[in-house]
């Protein structure tokens, strides 16, 4: 990991808190930035726990603005612009822009199965046309397609294309994508596979964007700084919590299962 890098390190990617009336709660945003915050993490709204397609646009400018309100000086905050439409994901950006947000992080739309040039394409109208950095968020698991690499590598020249997330659960892929990027300072690569943690960052990844950092940002915060260390034991301990308190709610569960609806 590049220290110099400022996009690196322990990102959560946050849930979405809201009231009984189904409105933003501020309260709890507050509550949960100030969690990640004392644990060196960095929250990451919108992304990862279905927002793209379960927010409406309302809800999903209620919630930038709220993490603007809260957003601790010099830290950095990312946001989610996933839509099947680009015109959103591009007027959300402007908005991400316009309110604090560093870089935002964008899926292929999943609708339509897209050809390579497609998702190229794709990725470089959202970077030509955002003023924000942008990430490319690769989730086989949600839109149905993977992103090759050899495409990744491509789009990682463009000037507005900071980092890949990529959350699909290959081994292959993870080396193969550290061997790329490892020490490209102009661009970042982020695993989003929670049990890969420990060896993506020995092996030289500039971050973690873990789901369960919502609930135990300590043990990424612990984790991060015994690679950094050097402590292969400590490291790996981390990984083991890590790997415990991702079952508590994932393991064979269904969403209505995990949340209890």
């Amino acid at each position: 990991m590049d220290s110099n890098k400022k996009f690196k390190g322990i990102i959560v990617p946050a849930v979405t808190p809201l009231t009984s009336g189904f409105e933003i709660d501020p309260t709890a945003v507050e509550k949960m930035f100030n969690n990640f915050y004392q644990h060196n993490a960095s929250p990451f709204i919108l992304g990862t726990t279905g927002e793209s397609a379960s927010l409406s646009l309302k809800h999903k400018q209620d919630y930038v603005k709220a993490a603007a309100k809260y957003k601790k000086a010099e830290s950095v905050l990312y946001a989610g612009i996933s839509s099947n439409v680009i015109s959103e994901s591009i007027d959300l950006a402007k908005f991400c822009a316009d309110n604090e947000v560093d870089a935002v992080a964008a899926t292929l739309p999943s609708y339509y199965a897209l050809s390579e040039s497609q998702m190229k394409k794709y990725f470089e109208r959202l970077a030509e046309e955002i003023p924000i950095p942008l990430i490319i968020y690769n989730i086989p698991a949600t839109t149905h397609m993977s992103i090759p690499l050899s495409i990744i590598e491509s789009l990682s020249h463009h000037p507005n294309i900071i980092a890949t997330k990529d959350s699909e659960r290959s081994e292959e892929r993870l080396q193969e994508s550290l061997k790329l990027w490892k020490d490209r300072e102009d661009f970042g690569h982020f695993l989003g596979w929670a049990a890969k943690s420990a060896d993506a960052l020995f092996n030289g990844s500039d971050g973690l964007i873990p789901s369960t950092g919502n609930i135990f940002p300590g043990i990424y915060e612990k984790m991060l700084q015994a690679v950094e260390d050097g402590n292969n034991d400590l490291a790996y301990e981390m990984q083991a919590q890590s790997d415990a308190g991702g079952n508590l709610y994932q393991s064979g569960r269904t969403l209505e299962k995990a949340f209890g609806h």
